[in-house]
Order: C-alpha cells, then sequence, then structure tokens
C-alpha cells in the first residue's frame, strides 16, 4: 500500500483510500443533458418497476383464484392511464417550477410549511424503500439466473447497497453516457422478450395456462375465494401502483436538462411515460399467455421473477439472451436505488437548511456530496432488507404509501399554485393538476385501506413519528437560536480567572504545559490526583524542582478515580467565587503509529469529556508528540 499523505492518522488514510481526496469547491459542476442523456438518468427508477409491478399483481389475484388472474389485463390498463395522468400532471409542475419542483418545495410554498412537512417525510421513507425494494429485485434478478445463490439474498442485496453508497460517497456524478448503456439494453432486452412473446401469444398454437403458486406454508392455492371481487381487484391495483414510483424524478432536476430546460425535461417525461406503459402494459399481456405461470413466495428457493419466466419463454430457458436480460434487469434495478441515493440526501438537505432535520445533514461532504445522508439511508435501507429478509412479496406493500402521499401533496399544492397565480391558461391547468390529484388522493385511500394490514401501517407510523421528529427538531433549533441572541444587552464574562495545570507526573511534556499555563495570567496553579501514593515524594519532589514555584495542590482519590476529584474540585471554586472562569489545561502525549497508540491511556479524552459539562470552564489541550 502507497504511504498516505503527511498529517493523516490511520483513519484519515483508509478513509480517503476508500472515498477518494478531497474535491475543490471550485470544481463543482452540473452536466447539462439533452432528453436522450436525460431520460436514462432520471427514468431508472421508474423503468425498473416493470421488474416487479406486473409480478405484484398476479400474486395479490392468485391468492384468491387463478380465475381472478383474468382481471390482470383490466387493472394494468388502468394503471397505464394513471402513468399518463400523473405525467401530465408532473409536466404543468416543471413549467411552473423550472428551478425544480419537488413535492417539498411545492406543498411548502403552497399548501404551507405542516403539508411540505408531510410530503418531505412521505418522500424520505420512499427513498428508503426505493433502495431496499430496487436491491431485492435485482437481488430476485440474479437468484432467478442462478438459484444457487437463494440462500445468500440478504447477503447479495445488501452488498448492492454498499456497492451503490460507496459509489456516491466517493462522488460519482451522474454521467449520462453511464447510466445510459444499462438502461437503454435494459429496454432493448424487455421489447425484445416482449416482442417474441407477443408473437408467440397471439402468432403461435393455443395453449391453456398453468398456474403453479405455492406460498411458504407449501400449498397449492386454487380454490376460489370468499371476498368481493372488487376488493380483490382494488388490491391487486394498489400492489401494481408500484409502477408509479420515480415518475416525479425528472421534476425535482429540470436545471440538469439543457436550455430550454423546462421543455427538455417535459420531452423526457413524455418518453419515460410511455415506454414505462408499453413495457408494463405489455409484460401483463405476455404473462397472462405464458404456458406455465410459476407465483411462489420470494423466500420459497423455486422462486423465479415473472420478467424472468418471459425471458425463458420467449428467448429459450438458461439462453444468452435470457442471461442477458437477468443482469440488464439486476442492473437497472441497482441504478434505480442509485437514484435514490440522489434525491435523499438532496431532500434531507432542504430540510436541515430549513431546521427540521440535524443541521450535519445540510453539510457537504469533501467530496462535494451530503456524506452524512448517503450513510443514513444506507444503514436504514439494509435494516429494511435484514428484518425482512430481502423478500420482495414483504418489501412491496410497505412501497407506494409514502410516494403517493407526496403526488397528492404536490398536485395539489399546484392547484393553488395557478389559482394564486391566475395567469394564461391557468383554469386549464388548474384543471390537469386537479385531476391528477384528485386521482392521487382516491389511489392513496386505496392503497392504505387495502395494504394496511400487510404494512402500510408502519409506513403510517413512520410518517406521523417522522413529522412529529421534525417539529421537535425545529422547536429545539428555534430555542437554541433565542438563546444565542445578543439582544439589547451581550452578555457579560466572568471577570476574574485562573488557570488549573493537571500534572499526573512530571515530564517534559508537562514543562511544556507549564509554559503555556504561565502565559494566561498570574492565577496559575497545578493539581495532582494522588492515585499512587508511594509515587506521591517523586512527583513532589520533581514539581519543586521544575514548576518554578507554582503551587501543587495533591486531591485524594478515595475510590481510585482520576477524573472525579479534579470535578469536585473545580466545582469548589466555582461555588466559592461565582464570577469565577477556570482554564483547565490538559497535557496530552500524542504518539507517532497506531501500535504506540493502542499503548498509551487516553484519560486526556476522557477529562475533556467530563469537564466539557461544566460552565464557566474552558479546556485547553496542550499536545506534545512522541517519536
Amino acid at each position: 500500500m502507497a504511504d498516505r499523505p503527511r498529517g493523516l492518522n490511520l483513519f484519515q488514510g483508509l478513509r480517503r483510500a476508500l472515498i477518494g481526496a478531497p474535491i475543490a469547491t471550485s470544481k463543482a459542476h452540473q452536466e447539462r443533458l439533452s432528453p436522450f442523456l436525460g431520460l436514462p438518468i432520471f427514468s431508472s427508477d421508474a423503468l425498473s418497476s416493470v421488474a416487479y409491478a406486473t409480478e405484484a399483481i398476479l400474486g395479490i389475484l392468485v391468492l384468491y383464484s387463478v380465475a381472478a388472474l383474468s382481471h390482470q389485463i383490466w387493472i394494468s390498463l388502468a394503471i397505464c392511464l394513471l402513468i399518463v395522468i400523473v405525467a401530465i400532471s408532473y409536466m404543468q409542475t416543471i413549467h411552473a417550477y423550472p428551478g425544480g419542483g419537488g413535492s417539498y418545495v411545492v406543498a411548502s410554498e403552497n399548501l404551507g410549511p405542516r403539508w411540505g412537512l408531510l410530503a418531505g417525510a412521505a418522500l424520505l421513507v420512499d427513498y428508503v424503500l426505493t433502495v431496499s425494494v430496487s436491491v431485492a429485485a435485482g437481488g430476485a434478478a440474479i437468484i432467478s439466473a442462478f438459484p444457487s445463490l437463494h440462500q445468500h439474498l440478504v447477503l447479495l442485496s445488501i452488498a448492492f447497497v454498499a456497492i451503490v453508497a460507496w459509489a456516491n460517497l466517493r462522488g460519482v456524478r451522474e454521467s449520462g453516457a453511464l447510466f445510459a448503456v444499462p438502461t437503454y439494453g435494459f429496454i432493448l432486452g424487455m421489447f425484445a422478450a416482449l416482442g417474441v412473446g407477443l408473437y408467440k401469444a397471439f402468432a403461435g398454437p393455443a395453449v391453456v395456462q398453468q398456474v403453479f403458486a405455492v406460498g411458504e406454508g407449501g400449498s397449492l392455492i386454487g380454490h376460489e375465494a370468499s371476498f368481493a371481487v372488487l376488493y380483490i381487484v382494488l388490491r391487486a391495483f394498489a400492489a401494481g401502483c408500484t409502477a408509479l414510483t420515480g415518475i416525479e424524478a425528472v421534476s425535482n432536476a429540470v436545471q440538469a436538462f439543457r436550455p430550454p430546460e423546462a421543455r427538455n425535461a417535459s420531452i423526457t417525461l413524455r418518453w419515460m411515460a410511455a415506454i414505462l406503459a408499453v413495457m408494463f402494459l405489455g409484460t401483463g399481456i405476455v404473462a397472462s399467455h405464458l404456458p406455465v405461470l410459476t407465483l411462489h413466495a420470494s423466500s420459497n428457493p423455486e422462486y423465479r421473477t415473472v420478467v424472468s419466466q418471459i425471458a425463458s419463454w420467449s428467448f429459450g430457458d438458461r439462453s444468452v439472451p435470457f442471461y442477458y436480460l437477468q443482469f440488464a434487469t439486476a442492473l437497472i434495478l441497482i441504478l434505480a436505488a442509485n437514484t435514490a441515493f440522489a434525491g435523499f440526501p438532496r431532500l434531507a438537505s432542504l430540510l436541515a437548511r430549513d431546521g427540521y432535520l440535524p443541521r450535519p445533514l445540510a453539510r457537504l461532504g469533501d467530496r462535494l456530496v451530503f456524506h452524512n445522508g448517503i450513510l443514513f439511508l444506507a444503514i436504514a435501507a439494509g435494516a429494511i432488507i435484514w428484518y425482512f429478509h430481502g423478500a420482495l412479496d414483504q418489501l412491496l406493500p410497505l412501497y407506494a404509501v409514502g410516494v403517493f402521499t407526496a403526488f397528492s401533496l404536490s398536485q395539489a399544492g399546484m392547484v393553488v399554485h395557478w389559482w394564486r397565480l391566475k395567469e394564461g391558461a391557468w383554469r386549464r391547468s388548474a384543471l390537469i393538476n386537479g385531476f391528477g390529484g384528485v386521482l392521487t388522493i382516491i389511489v392513496t385511500g386505496i392503497i392504505l385501506v387495502t395494504k394496511f394490514v400487510e404494512g402500510a401501517w408502519i409506513v403510517s407510523i413512520l410518517l406521523v413519528a417522522q413529522y412529529a421528529l421534525f417539529r421537535a427538531i425545529r422547536l429545539r433549533y428555534a430555542s437554541i437560536s433565542r438563546q444565542l441572541e445578543i439582544g439589547e444587552k451581550p452578555p457579560t464574562m466572568p471577570r476574574e480567572h485562573v488557570s488549573l495545570l493537571l500534572v499526573p507526573r512530571v515530564h517534559r511534556g508537562i514543562l511544556a504545559a507549564l509554559e503555556y499555563a504561565r502565559l494566561l495570567g498570574l492565577d496559575c496553579r497545578a493539581v495532582h490526583v494522588a492515585l499512587n501514593v508511594k509515587a506521591l515524594p517523586t512527583v513532589m519532589e520533581l514539581w519543586d524542582k521544575y514548576g518554578e514555584g507554582i503551587p501543587l495542590e495533591v486531591l485524594a482519590t478515595p475510590y481510585r478515580s482520576l477524573i472525579q476529584p479534579v470535578l469536585d474540585y473545580i466545582d469548589r471554586l466555582v461555588e466559592e467565587r461565582p464570577d469565577l472562569v477556570v482554564t483547565v489545561i490538559v497535557p496530552e502525549a500524542i504518539a507517532s503509529g497506531f501500535f504506540h497508540k493502542l499503548l498509551q491511556e487516553n484519560v486526556a479524552n476522557q477529562l475533556k469529556q467530563a469537564l466539557g459539562s461544566r460552565r464557566n470552564v474552558v479546556v485547553t489541550n496542550v499536545r506534545y508528540f512522541l517519536d
């Protein structure tokens, strides 16, 4: 390994090796994109949902009966119509907010801060679930190609999260070329598989589809359920609405496009909606014509994704095109997770700047990325994957609640925006956003009702808890600001001062600290805690020789504590003289190597931490560097 740069400790050296050297702020730039390159960057989240949305619909329908699968095409058509309506609504947002109209900004400006916070909370939850669902689906694509890896699904998924987080911590820029190859490769592979599948379905010999759906219990599900057909359809519709996740990404990044930004962003969104609708509907149609359709739970060792079954039927099982589509699917799902890694830290930074999240989340790291937000997202997504064992059928019920809540608030905010503006064709614009808002509110209600028991209740509690956390953090920061205000009269500092030098034993480092202590004023004292009574005469003898007349006070320690006697002594000083400020000088010998540091007793840091909670106490660290 190359020597680490001078001045860096071991941790800093390892961090630089993994993350990279700092990037100057002056080098920050944003690449302007054409619609051709903007599509792969901002559509990977939405397009990748084809890998699991149809499967989610089928998985719900087959729980009730095999005959219920006949409703799948109509449900897919309804979702395609919803895709078009939501896309048109967001085109309105793009033109109204050419600087970037995320749901948090739109809801805050038009509906008020409280609704903006709800939108922000919904999006943060959605970003975490986007990473969890995307990498779990990517892992499912891999194990469909290599079934022997099924037992390692959780490890595989968490490894994907770690890789994407590491890439983002290094500050990898959203490069159109980098995203274009896997995204367009996935689109090409899906269109090829669907094209061949549709040809076989309508031009080939008619076949009677056999459906095998084995749950975790291992029993065949083929009986007619007694539930109402409407509830069955609505529940499947709610499951399939995961196809719309990520459709808002373009409206959040209008400034990433070349001028005219709004026009190019609208073109990109139009393409994305069209491709998504075609692939989603095509997947549903081909899946309904597969000779054999297997719908196992994702925890079942025989589990195969619906997309892999379509590829197997279209190209031949375990053929080169089959593996191509599986890898392309896994890759675009990982890119979808990367989209969340770009969006979550930025949204968290906005909330932090507004005082609703801890301010460290608003801080750019030395690689010009919001590293704290990236780390938090990776840990949260990894924990969810681990808790649910990477099971896609358990993760999907949690999904879409947050995103449709944000959709609804954004569209409602846009209606208020047009109503206030009242310029041009504002009525038409308000009608478009109003219609989209009504639909997304209805869908949000359907998702909450039909998915509540399956896991939507968890998301609902998270949204409420996040909102309460935002308010609590805001109130705390407001309290701090009030306490720090100068007001009419600046605060007065204590008028008396004493320097207190801590002397564990007499050595060269203590003498250097002694010289510093003498610079601070006339009232200078030294304190020694008598941990070793036998060594006390030696300490006092050396102090008489080198202490330059500064008095040394010896503190007894009945319970062999080094820190408590010092705290008690300082408390007595301040109690006797309330206007006194005490500067505690803590000498510290600094070892040069990692092994030498292990041999040292780290008492100085413990003292500094304990003294930091005392009022009218200033802690100064005087270091003596060892070879």
